[in-house]
């Protein structure tokens, strides 16, 4: 279990027995070891785990903004697949109605859709906490999907729409399996390290300070003349747009958007992918995310009942490891140098 050092500061640092820290060299050489063997396994494994890496990287993303609201400024959103489904949709309109055929647009104008959404939703919603919170960014995430299920002459309800695979950086423009397998997985890779890196950025910033400042004590933060609304809002802000990013890329990889995408059972999934990982750590919910992905494609394959395989792994974590998987790796390091 983490300790109120851990919970302020989101990570942990193992420390040196001549007391000199060791923690962030060697997190950094497993980071950069990690994307090596990202860059990598597209050379050793077969295209079936390389498409299933897909979601992983739009995931992943998505829980970098999700986290930022949860890990760090002590909101839990039940509603953040609103922010994929917005972004997944503009794609899917700009390339159908507008012929947009570039990838780089697509993110842009989509992460703008997600912000124009974003902006009333959190303006409302950042003035409560907890499971207020929470039940309001679900009930917005619901209006969405309503909205998507029911006016099918613009959405195609249940049907969905197409998408097509867009050019990257100007000029790829491959189709088939090996786009996915190819271009499209290193773009998206890059585009993962790239954010992640932007969120590091933020977390440490002064910003991201405040942003913990305000979720451990709000009537503190706020008699010391911070803005606690503003704050949160803006937090909502940023995590809307990892998850309008998060959108494309889920909507690319899979060629076609539909509903299902913004049901409350998605934004499940990803408090599920957060809580697996460790919310406590930066890079918990993307080991969250690689873990969901690997045991929902074996245990799907084994047994139809697999959300009940789920179900019990949430649990124990909940019980025995609060602190996730990264929290276990963590705990076990520490015995090791000891």
């Amino acid at each position: 279990m983490s300790t109120p050092t851990e919970r302020t500061t989101g990570s942990t640092e193992v420390k040196h027995p001549d007391g000199k820290g060791i923690g962030l060299w060697l997190k950094l050489a497993l980071v950069l070891l990690g994307i090596v063997l990202l860059a990598l396994l597209p050379q050793v494994l077969s295209r079936y785990y390389i498409i299933l890496m897909m979601p992983f990287f739009a995931y992943s993303i998505a829980l970098l903004g999700l986290n930022l609201l949860f890990g760090y400024t002590g909101l839990i959103s039940f509603g953040h697949a609103l922010f994929i489904g917005v972004g997944a949709y503009s794609a899917a309109f700009l390339m159908r109605d507008g012929g947009l055929e570039y990838m780089e647009p697509l993110i842009l104008l989509s992460v703008l859709g997600a912000v124009i959404v974003a902006v009333p939703v959190g303006l409302l919603a950042v003035r409560y906490i907890g499971i207020y919170f929470g039940l309001l960014t679900l009930a917005f995430g619901m209006l969405f999907y309503s909205f998507l299920l029911k006016f099918y002459s613009i959405t195609s309800g249940d049907q969905g729409i197409r998408v097509e695979k867009p050019i990257l950086l100007g000029f790829i423009d491959t189709t088939g399996i090996d786009y996915l397998t190819g271009p499209f997985y290193y773009y998206c890779l890059g585009l993962l390290v790239v954010m992640a890196l932007v969120m590091w950025r933020i977390v440490k910033s002064p910003f991201g300070l405040t942003l913990r400042c305000v979720r451990d004590n709000s009537v503190k933060a706020e008699s010391l003349g911070i803005g606690v609304y503003r704050y949160r809002f803006y937090a909502f802000l940023i995590s809307a747009i990892y998850g309008g990013v998060a959108g494309v890329i889920l909507a690319v990889s899979v060629g076609q958007v539909d509903p299902t995408m913004s049901y409350w059972t998605s934004s499940g999934n990803l408090v599920f992918m957060t809580l697996l990982g460790g919310f406590t750590s930066f890079l918990g919910p993307i080991v969250g995310a690689g873990a969901f992905i690997l045991l929902q494609d074996q245990v799907m394959s084994l047994w139809e009942y697999w959300r009940l395989v789920f179900g019990a792994i949430l649990a124990l974590i909940v019980i025995f490891a609060p602190s996730g998987l990264m929290g276990l790796l963590t705990m076990g390091w520490k015995k090791v140098v000891r």
